[in-house]
């Protein structure tokens, strides 16, 4: 009898500079003990498709199909990269390589401006200076920094080929998020299914040919597909339909954050055309039920959390049974991928913000759930955030022990909601202890117990850089959202974190419920005055989204807003629109919040009037000009 093979699979877009690590973790649990030691196997679909488009092969399929399109049609970008076509085919093959970090030496010929070929994309580099005297990329990286002046060189050069594809195959081509308006809160399935019925696009028939290449590769008795996000779910579902048409026998399930957060209210029975299966929440238990039915071991009607299609009806099933606990479910594994040849790109000068694009990072959980699960914008109804699970920090060095053995690569992303303080402590003492080093970094809240000591402590453990939600800098606000942070607080904690020598990247919100024209202005002097005072060194505002998982959504009342009903929802449930009273146009601030935020992560304006980043007439702060360095001073 053959053994029962499992292969778990990465689709488009995700990251390109590490694996995401659903298929990893899988892959570990399905391989141990506790996953029942089977023969489970992985690829990343995601980095596979872009290797093969951006080659001098994928170049000249663009080049042909850009070149169908009537001149007058042509945008500027096609029309550049036609014209320099020679050129690019030259250097294309260098150029990854280099991203790749095999080929170090090239990016001598990068920073020489004379090396690539430059399109819409490099503008910005020549226009933005610092002074009068000196440009961004000197400023950046000084007369020593070729390789990351290269790397960042190197990354619009992709970014110009990505805006070729953009244009002349494929509009919703983007690196990470890849036709996400086909799935994000999408009440029915109707758009992605026009989009599936039309015929391939150069990318959907480079993505069919490398899907039929794995299948092949494997022959898997069954296959799961991982959505972590909405940018994922069309070419997951372009991967189900080439399997589907050509393995008719072959078992496919769908699962991951996208299906946990949006798909719980499922009742369209075509997605089952493309899907056997779909599970939510947490795998481990879901997949183990699904492998015993499968082999005959288990009926149908005993599948834990799984969606079916029956008499062409949608039919959820649960089988109440304990998940795995979350100090059994293995170490991840990243056997089969192909870590040599991830690209690290540099879009962003920030040193903090690189972070999330540049360098192969381990990524890896240090409890399961969130320990604060109170943020009334955040889906704190659902499992991953809900259901809190610690192991100890012996067993998570035994964890980072075993990825460093098996990848090379001390360097760890740890990715929870929040990292408890107290399993922080404990892992770097034991990180200590048994003189393992590494370096990391990961998200946290910004509360007290991160004290100047627990910072050093942390940075001694090789912690580089930390992640945390201030949200909407405003003291009501922050009482409202249920945070459990002041402003004043966040300030003496950033800066024990900057004072160790901790990147910090801050997390920004505008819109939120009530939220006033005065309260948006009063926020961005606080941002400032933080950056001013080496609190943050990076940050990103977001627009407020209300969830239908969040307390927001749960109680809209106690917000002082009214939610707009939504359709009937047979597909994606997720976003819910709103209505405030508060009188601001939020879209209209949010492009001075961007802006600001934008120099102030380049060192450029900190010191000014933060009313001179508004298009619009807003009020003067009514926050004093020296309140973080008082909150300083009481440290």
């Amino acid at each position: 009898m053959t053994a029962f093979r499992v292969l778990s699979l990465i689709p488009p877009m995700t990251q390109l500079n590490t694996p995401y690590p659903s298929t990893a973790y899988i892959t570990g649990f399905l391989r141990s003990p506790a996953g029942g030691s089977m023969d489970a196997v992985q690829e990343d679909l995601a980095l596979a498709l872009v290797l093969k488009l951006f080659s001098r092969k994928g170049l000249a399929q663009i080049r042909d199909a850009a070149s169908k399109i009537p001149p007058r049609k042509q945008s500027h970008q096609v029309q550049n990269f036609l014209a320099l076509y020679d050129h690019y085919d030259a250097t294309i093959t260098p150029t990854i390589a280099f991203l790749q970090g095999r080929d170090s030496t090239v990016s001598h010929r990068i920073v020489s401006r004379a090396f690539l070929p430059e399109g819409a994309r490099f503008a910005p580099i020549d226009a933005y200076t610092i002074d009068d005297n000196e440009d961004t990329m000197a400023w950046a990286f000084g007369a020593l920094g070729t390789q990351d002046r290269a790397r960042h060189l190197a990354t619009m050069y992709l970014n110009d080929l990505a805006d070729v594809i953009r244009d002349a195959i494929d509009p919703r081509f983007e690196f990470v998020r890849y036709a996400e308006s086909l799935a994000m809160s999408q009440p029915t399935f109707d758009p992605l299914a026009a989009a599936l019925a039309a015929p391939h696009t150069l990318v959907d028939a480079t993505l069919h040919e490398l899907t039929l290449a794995t299948i092949n590769k494997h022959q898997p008795n069954l296959v799961l597909v991982s959505v972590p996000f909405p940018g994922a779910v069309y070419a997951a579902f372009r991967i189900a339909q080439s399997i589907r048409q050509q393995f008719p026998e072959i078992k496919i399930a769908l699962g991951g954050g996208f299906v946990n957060t949006e798909l719980r209210e499922l009742t369209e029975p075509r997605v089952f055309d493309f899907f056997d299966f779909i599970t939510l929440d947490d795998g481990e238990k879901p997949l183990l039920a699904l492998i015993e039915h499968l082999q005959g071991k288990r009926s149908q009607q005993r599948l834990v959390r799984t969606f079916v299609r029956e008499n062409d009806k949608v039919k959820y099933i649960n089988l109440m049974e304990s998940d795995v606990p979350f100090s059994d479910v293995g170490t991840p594994t990243w056997d089969g991928l192909p870590l040599d040849r991830y690209l690290s790109l540099l879009d962003m000068l920030n040193p903090m913000h690189r972070l999330w694009s540049d360098g192969r990072w381990n990524k890896l959980t240090i409890a399961h759930g969130c320990y604060w699960k109170k943020c009334s914008f955040c889906d704190v109804t659902l499992d991953y955030i809900s259901r809190y699970e610690t192991t100890t920090a012996e067993m998570l060095v035994d964890r980072i022990e075993a990825i460093i053995e098996e990848t090379g690569q001390t360097g760890f992303h740890f990715v929870d909601e929040a990292a408890p303080p107290k399993m922080l402590r404990a892992l770097a003492e034991e990180l200590i202890r048994r003189k393992v080093s590494i370096s990391w970094w990961g998200n946290i809240r910004f509360e007290k117990s991160f004290t100047p000591e627990l910072c050093q402590l942390l940075a001694d453990s090789g912690c580089i850089a930390i992640s945390g939600g201030l949200e909407v800098a405003s003291d009501r606000l922050l009482k409202l959202m249920k945070k459990g942070v002041s402003v004043d607080q966040v300030a003496r904690v950033t800066y024990g974190f900057a004072e160790a020598g901790i990147l910090v990247h801050a997390y920004l919100m505008y819109g939120f419920p009530t939220q006033t024209v005065q309260d948006t202005v009063d926020a961005l002097e606080y941002v400032r005055q933080l950056f001013e005072h080496g609190c943050i060194q990076s940050g990103f505002f977001h627009r407020f989204a209300c969830t239908v998982h969040s307390p927001v959504g749960k109680n809209p009342e106690e917000y002082g807003v009214e939610l707009i009903p939504l359709p009937p929802v047979s597909f994606g449930k997720n976003d819910v629109g709103f209505i405030d009273k508060t009188p601001i146009d939020h879209d209209l601030m949010g492009q001075g919040l961007n802006k600001a935020l934008y120099n102030f992560m380049h060192g450029i304006g900190v010191d000014e009037d933060v009313r001179a980043w508004f298009d619009c007439k807003v009020p003067r702060p009514t926050v004093n000009r020296q309140f973080i360095a008082r909150a300083l001073q009481q440290r």
